[in-house]
């Protein structure tokens, strides 16, 4: 046990800084808080060369990271990741197929994660040596890739420190289609069983999934918190007035975030066809995209070509926007659209911040989406009925009327209602309720 005051906080997330994939605002935001809270924070991740070459990088956010936090890059090979013929060895080159088929296996055989599985070894030396070094009080993993969970693990199992999963996503549950993905007997679920077993808490990103998982686990579930991603600040818009002086100009609506397959574009497009032909103010109005075309890697090639396709119908795509230029392009928009999967597990970091904006949103996603039950209440919310063209065209024109008609003072109301959703009231209370638990051990020393 460290001798110093400060509870000392292992965290492990694969994708930190400068990494730009999904998920990485919750892992930025999650080490600074524990930092500000008073903890020495180390963080396990991933080469900077990995999110370089594959993932794509924000360096602002990187360098939004708090100063006090140690952050030790575990060396990560990944061969989804490695597409340099040039580091391939003599074997791989010359039958893929085959090496792929190996590499997997014995990926699998050290832990059940397709791609991460070869990460396990580097992370648990990586966390024995941090131990040995400066004693963790409490190991935190953040998933996916779910070897994360790993650290805890092993310093539980050797050292009895205590952990926490964050599940920022879900393992066996497929989110989009509410399938288990996973046999009861396969490795995955022995592994989760496993790591659920002696977890000290279990964290999830909405109530459906955290449900699920109770009613898989109903002897853990007493355990199981729900710490949505939340906002960390409000953005920075125009002026309320901005929509209803412009008598002649049409409405800009907005959209800040991934666009994958699994984002229904393509019925937006139908939509917003059919809006504009029906509304003189739709009709001299525009959709502006902001986003990386896919989670990882480079574009989506079909996703550009259909954008590149409604460049006439005024959508038009303006490429990725960095952390610290987020308010800038927030400013640009009259109202809001957030584009989802469909799926009752499905939710949204962006909804949160969203609704700090205070300005009109468009929903075009499944209206039994967990972001529903996020914006339920606000009293700027324009849900498409359903996801046919001609529902989502009367969300749009029902959003453009209320942001041609929006005052300030229906502004700060609705930014009042959001408040509820500043990050830190997510994870303020378990960040204390984590500190006495370590301090609790501190007094009565460490069990196993």
């Amino acid at each position: 046990m460290s001798a110093s005051a400060r509870p000392h906080l292992l965290y492990v997330a694969w994708g930190f800084p400068p990494c730009r994939g999904s998920g990485v605002y919750r892992a930025w935001a999650t080490a600074n808080a524990f930092a500000s809270a008073g903890w020495d924070v180390t963080v396990l991740t991933a080469p900077r060369e990995t999110f370089t070459l594959y993932t794509g990088t924000d360096p602002s956010l990187e360098r939004s990271v708090d100063p006090s936090v140690e952050i030790i890059r575990v060396p990560f090979h990944g061969a989804r990741f490695d597409d340099d013929l040039r580091s391939w060895s003599r074997t791989r080159a010359a039958a893929p197929e085959l090496w792929n088929v190996i590499n997997a296996r014995k990926e699998w055989r050290s832990f059940p994660e397709r791609s991460y599985g070869g990460w396990r070894s580097g992370l648990e030396e990586a966390a024995l040596a941090v131990h040995a070094r400066h004693p963790v009080d409490l190991v935190l993993g953040s998933a996916n890739p779910h070897v994360d969970f790993i650290p805890g693990w092993v310093l539980h199992r050797k050292h009895g420190v205590p952990y926490v999963m964050d599940y920022r996503d879900a393992w066996q549950l497929d989110v989009f289609t509410g399938e288990r993905l996973f046999a009861e007997d396969s490795p995955v679920a022995r592994w989760e069983r496993r790591l659920i077993e002696n977890a000290l808490a279990v964290w999830f990103v909405n109530d459906p999934i955290r449900q699920w998982h109770a009613d898989l686990y109903p002897h853990a579930a007493d355990r199981f918190q729900v710490v949505a991603n939340g906002y960390d600040q409000p953005p920075e818009v125009s002026p309320a007035e901005k929509g209803a002086s412009r008598e002649d100009d049409g409405i800009v609506f907005g959209y800040i975030g991934t666009i994958s397959s699994a984002v229904p574009i393509d019925r937006l497009i139908e939509g917003w066809r059919i809006a504009r032909s029906e509304s003189p103010i739709l009709s001299r109005s525009r959709i502006e995209l902001w986003g990386h075309l896919n989670h990882v890697g480079g574009p989506d090639e079909a996703l550009a070509r259909q954008l590149e396709d409604a460049a006439d119908e005024g959508i038009s795509y303006r490429g990725p926007v960095m952390k610290q230029e987020i308010g800038r392009a927030y400013s640009r928009f009259d109202a809001l659209l957030l584009v989802l999967g469909t799926g009752r597990y499905v939710t949204s970091g962006k909804v949160y911040e969203y609704a700090a904006t205070g300005l009109p949103i468009v929903s075009v996603h499944d209206r039994g989406n967990a972001a529903s039950d996020v914006l339920r209440e606000s009293p700027f919310w324009f849900p498409s009925g359903d996801l046919t063209p001609t529902a989502i065209a009367s969300a749009l024109v029902e959003g453009a009327h209320a942001a041609r008609t929006q005052l300030p003072e229906d502004r700060d109301r609705a930014r009042v209602w959001a408040e509820q959703f500043q990050r830190a009231q997510q994870l303020d209370p378990q960040i204390e309720t984590l500190m006495m638990a370590v301090a609790e051990r501190r007094a009565t020393g460490p069990s196993r």
